[in-house]
């Protein structure tokens, strides 16, 4: 398997540049000596079509606020960013003894290639609706929805940071797709559970060099790097991972540039968490979830509480993880949330006994719009952002 290895010493100056598939041309070792790649370089990557930025506590595609002009029963969707939790897209199982948990029905097999195939096709469908952007993580989520124990082997990344190939290309696909048609990307590093597949914080901090490089000099514009999925859960095995210390990492991100583009960078919280000081000055967007949140009075008062935090100026606050649902109700954890003009994510994993419809975190996963949880999520999503499918 071919890899991409350890970022060099100057996160400012990127020295590389951009080759087929995607991926960097010159590789770099632990020590920071430039390896010459067997692939022929490209002078540049593909134009891409669509930009992210924001403007205050807005967001913009391509220099105009999403949803733009958008009001909904009185509330101002504009600049908003409609999402769901899509960690799955680039799922791939290393480990031979739980592999097989994820087989298709069909074929009897897991298939990373054909998961991935699958995502591409319901894309479109998903934009129809509304949707705006959709989280992926490098290191999965977990296909359980919750558990205990994660034996699965989920990472983009080798021990050291290294960055694995076949990763990349199935990521590259949906990034180009993204772009493509119009689509943010939420890109998540981190998650716990797998983080202990890296060996240490040094290779969790080349890791975190590397892949940023790679979406720079790979030209992607339609990327939110989220640093780690729910940094304050105590399973992270890696400090510079947690609470006092993600910030680090954010910077890390925050600082690197190529060709003058840098990328936009934030981390999340647990359900019910308000962010810390330390993330909300480093970051360019807050990312709150509303896992145990039961009463939506709750999400309205963790957007008020978040811009209470010290060092709070205007920028975006998105709910990018929520497992509650009532969407035919006349007030639910989505509503809420775009009454105090946040943005929220649709979190939905299949549960104890249901059909292959259900879940979009549980491997194998029906990509479509096929079930009554998501058929409830979508309609809701097309009606407050005026995207009649």
């Amino acid at each position: 398997m071919r890899r991409i290895f350890a970022f060099a010493a100057d996160i400012f100056q990127p020295r590389a540049t951009a080759c087929a598939i995607g991926v960097a041309a010159v590789l770099f070792s632990t020590q920071g000596h430039a390896q010459q790649s067997a692939r022929t370089p490209k002078a540049s990557p593909p134009a891409r079509k669509t930009v992210v930025s924001i403007v205050g506590g807005d967001f913009h595609i391509n220099g105009r606020p999403t949803y733009a002009g958008r009001y909904w029963r009185g509330h101002r969707i504009e600049g908003l960013m409609m999402n769901s939790r899509m960690v799955q897209g680039i799922y791939d199982d290393l480990n031979p003894d739980t592999a097989a948990r994820w087989a298709y029905p069909d074929t009897r097999r897991w298939d990373a290639a054909r998961n991935t195939r699958e995502f591409l096709a319901a894309m479109p469908e998903w934009r129809r609706h509304g949707l705006l952007a959709f989280t992926l993580n490098l290191q999965g989520g977990s296909p359980e929805g919750y558990s205990r124990s994660q034996p699965w082997h989920n990472s983009a990344f080798e021990r050291d940071g290294a960055l694995r190939m076949d990763y990349l290309a199935r990521l590259s696909s949906i990034l180009d797709r993204a772009d493509e048609l119009g689509m943010v990307v939420i890109l998540g590093y981190f998650y716990f559970g797998q983080d202990e597949r890296l060996a240490d914080e040094a290779a969790v901090i080349n890791a975190t060099r590397n892949a940023t490089r790679w979406l720079l000099i790979n030209g992607w514009r339609n990327v939110l790097v989220e640093v780690n999925n729910e940094c304050n859960v105590k399973s992270y095995d890696h400090d510079i991972l947690k609470p006092d210390r993600v910030h680090e990492l954010i910077e890390h991100v925050k600082y690197m540039s190529h060709q003058g583009r840098r990328l936009l960078v934030g981390t999340s919280y647990g359900g019910n968490t308000v962010p810390k000081e330390n993330v909300v000055r480093e970051s360019h967007f807050l990312l709150v979830h509303g896992n145990g949140v039961k009463d939506p009075a709750r999400i309205g008062e963790m957007v008020r509480l978040t811009r209470q935090v010290p060092g709070y100026q205007p920028k975006p606050i998105v709910f990018n993880e929520d497992d509650h649902f009532d969407f035919d109700q006349p007030m639910n954890n989505f509503i809420a949330a775009v009454e105090e003009r946040a943005s929220w994510g649709f979190f939905d994993f299949r549960m104890k006994d249901e059909g292959l419809a259900e879940g979009y975190q549980s491997p194998p996963v029906h990509w479509g719009i096929g079930s009554a949880r998501k058929r409830g999520f979508f309609k809701l999503l097309a009606e407050i952002t005026g995207s009649p499918p």
